[in-house]
């Protein structure tokens, strides 16, 4: 199926298409070599194919990044790989060696002296310089002039509280969206800054929680039990997940371990299940939802009052493991920051996993975005045909497309399947 005609919007071809960049630290410039791919197959690079564009954590960097320059597809995804391909240690954090053993001090003296260091900014890591270099690159006033122009419908960025525990979904989009609530998950329209950027961003342990209005806020992977969700409120059709660790079906190996757990080990466990599990899970649910419902006979649903549609999700992963590849690059840190890492056992191959995250460091970088480039083009034909708005003339394609039904955007009524 070919993709549509120069100057035809995507939402005129088969729906709203939403994209949905996961978390994941440095891990994040897998995406960036996915979006050079997905420009590279766009008949026009320039018209914005995602109307409505979801962000957590790294992942909402870079959708900030797309929704400040939405009307020129193209170009935002060239500024995010000339960021990305020189992307360096201390243009995130501090490693130079005042800086960061200062922080780590500050870190350290927080654990014995925490009762008297009120309202105090400690972490493991001092992210300022990202602070700097997004303030720096971003007109977010930009923002509602692409709206206004038609080149973006809406842009959320999600950010878990930790005074309410609720993963808040902040998103600033045209006059008739509005808020929604459900379990332990909000959308909240406002006016998208940098300051959701960081929030979002904030790795629990590692980076300083950020103060939006009422309450501060951290890393938005945290308690994001449907990181899908807030695409499909703000009026998506189609949906493009990209995420930053292969997604199993299968049951991994089970392998024999003698030796005690490092606390990078067991650090990378959690990040882990902040960043990656939420993702599977919910593309599983969602994936066991639509053989449900799809049993079920279309009367049945109307008298259950039950308004359902078609909604399809591409998911784009990395085809290996990203903490194999930082393992390669892992003693390019900065001698300050591989001295921290040792120290909990990072710079073994056990705890990779953990260096993975924040290996923004050039070689390793540049290497994701090849992967990410690459494990897209192998899909050429499933991703075009899904951009164009069907995918049933690709022999295949769904066994690595998720397909499932979702509520429409009405109102939900009491005791109703949610978003």
């Amino acid at each position: 199926m070919s993709l549509p005609r120069e100057g035809r919007s995507m939402e005129s071809v088969g729906g709203k298409a939403g994209l949905v960049l996961a978390g994941g630290g440095a891990r994040a410039a897998y995406q960036v070599g996915v979006l050079q791919a997905l420009k590279e197959m766009l008949p026009d690079p320039k018209v914005n194919p995602f109307p409505i564009i979801c962000g957590t954590s790294a992942g909402a960097v870079n959708a900030g990044a797309l929704a400040v320059n939405a009307d020129d597809f193209g170009r935002a995804v060239d500024n995010l790989l000339e960021v990305w391909r020189h992307f360096e240690p201390h243009h995130v954090y501090r490693s130079d060696f005042p800086g960061a053993m200062a922080n780590s001090a500050r870190w350290f003296g927080g654990f014995l002296f925490g009762a008297f260091l009120k309202n105090r900014r400690i972490s493991l890591l001092d992210n300022r310089p990202l602070e700097g270099l997004l303030a720096r690159q971003l007109d977010f006033a930009r923002i509602e002039r692409n709206i206004k122009a038609g080149a973006l419908d809406a842009v959320a960025i999600t950010c878990s509280g930790y005074t309410s525990g609720q993963s808040c979904s902040f998103f600033e989009g045209a006059d008739h969206f509005e808020g929604w609530q459900r379990s332990q998950r909000i959308g909240i329209k406002t006016r998208i800054a940098l300051e959701h950027l960081m929030a979002s961003s904030a790795i629990p342990f590692l980076f300083p929680p950020h103060k939006l209005n009422r309450e501060f806020f951290g890393d938005g992977s945290m308690r994001q039990i449907a990181p899908v969700s807030p695409a499909l409120h703000l009026g998506a059709d189609r949906i493009v997940v990209v995420g930053t660790a292969r997604i199993r079906h299968d049951s991994p190996e089970r392998t024999r371990g003698d030796l005690y757990p490092t606390l990078a080990q067991i650090a990378g466990h959690v990040l882990n299940s902040i960043f990656l599990d939420s993702l599977a899970v919910d593309l599983e649910r969602m994936e066991r939802i639509n053989r449900t419902i799809s049993a079920v006979p279309p009367e049945t649903l109307k008298k259950m009052g039950l308004t359902l549609h078609h909604v399809d999700v591409l998911v784009l992963t990395p085809s290996q493991p990203l903490e194999a590849i930082a393992v390669k690059h892992v003693r390019s840190l900065p001698w300050t920051i591989r001295f921290l890492l040792r120290s909990v056992g990072a710079m073994r191959r056990g705890g990779a996993n953990l260096a993975s995250y924040l290996l923004f460091e050039r070689g390793y970088c540049n290497e994701l975005i090849v992967l990410g480039y690459n494990d897209t083009v192998k899909r050429r034909e499933e991703v075009e045909s899904f951009l164009a708005g069907g995918l049933s003339s690709v022999p295949g394609a769904y066994a690595r497309t998720v397909k499932f039904m979702v509520p429409d955007q009405a109102p939900e009524p009491t005791g109703k399947t949610a978003a």
